[in-house]
């Protein structure tokens, strides 16, 4: 069945819009927080907070649906190697996807101030259901034949939507990177664009931040679970291409480019072909454009309400 584009950019449910399925789905996720921080850091899935333990030393259990980390004192460095003790015991009790997808890549965890409080590794992130941040850029050509957009097919070694539709470049925001260096890095080992032309050429467009919920493929062996929330930011680019220059793979992350026009590309959003997140950044690019604009969609200022998002927890401040 055809996705329409309010169906890609509406997963996660308003409380506004809709709150009993709001409260109905939130009810299948203890609260992350941290013993000092006053802020809801993610969602664990009630099955996860049941199937692994949690030393009574390090962890708290609420009532009211809250996992709370109670360490030995402030230090990042502490919380972090106790997320990564309680990481081992998930891939003990079955949680195997962590192991496939293992990169010894950390995400940065953050408080209300901004300041980094803990790291997950990359592949126990989406259990924990913390913000993630990642960069992304469209390349394309503008001529008389109109926009067309160069679209990365994922190679299918990929770990994570293995031979789906993506952006020219794109990567996640590890610990230490800020967007713009992550952006040229991903965009030189991902499409072979020379380093000169990203850095004269590439442009910041902003920031969109959604709430993504992801069915079944982080479970235990056994079979289906709750999903998990993903809650994201991507940090924008885009870079105007002269019709001789062409993306090309260069490493085992990209299977191949093509050329598409905005029809191609708008069929293909519409049979999920696209990464969800992806998905989400080719919308805004055609909001920006002018492809999609209140006379050719209904649901227009829904679809950019649900693209910037305010998420309900504590995000990095970025000066870009």
């Amino acid at each position: 069945m055809s996705k329409t584009l309010f169906d890609i950019v509406s997963d996660f449910p308003y409380y506004e819009d809709e709150p009993a399925r709001f409260t109905e789905t939130l009810n299948s996720y203890h609260a992350f927080k941290v013993q000092g921080i006053d802020a809801t850091l993610g969602y664990v899935q009630n099955t996860l907070v049941q199937s692994i333990s949690w030393p009574k030393e390090h962890w708290i259990i609420d009532s009211g649906a809250i996992i709370l980390l109670n360490p030995p004192g402030n230090a990042s460095s502490t919380r972090t190697q106790i997320i990564h003790d309680s990481i081992n015991r998930m891939i003990e009790a079955g949680y195997k996807d962590i192991l496939k997808g293992w990169r010894n890549e950390r995400f940065p965890v953050y408080g209300p101030g901004g300041d980094m409080i803990l790291e997950i590794e990359r592949s126990a992130s989406a259990l924990f259901g913390i913000v993630t941040s990642g960069v992304q850029m469209l390349c394309y050509v503008k001529d008389a034949k109109g926009i067309r957009l160069w679209i990365a097919k994922r190679s299918m070694q990929k770990q994570t939507y293995p031979g789906m539709l993506d952006c020219t470049a794109a990567g996640a925001l590890s610990a230490g990177e800020s967007p713009r260096s992550a952006m040229i890095l991903e965009a030189t080992e991902e499409a072979s664009i020379e380093r000169e032309i990203i850095e004269n050429g590439m442009r910041y467009v902003g920031a969109i931040s959604y709430f993504h919920m992801k069915g079944s493929s982080i479970a235990l062996s056994e079979g289906a679970s709750t999903a998990v929330l993903l809650p994201e930011v991507e940090y924008l680019y885009e870079l105007q291409l002269d019709e001789g220059i062409v993306p090309r793979p260069k490493d085992s992350e990209v299977e191949d480019f093509r050329l598409w026009n905005v029809d191609q590309v708008l069929v293909a959003l519409g049979r999920g072909m696209f990464k969800p997140n992806s998905a989400v950044v080719v919308i805004d690019f055609f909001i920006r454009h002018g492809v999609i604009s209140p006379e050719t969609e209904p649901m227009y200022e829904e679809i950019i309400r649900r693209l910037h998002r305010r998420l309900p927890f504590p995000t990095a401040v970025w000066s870009i």
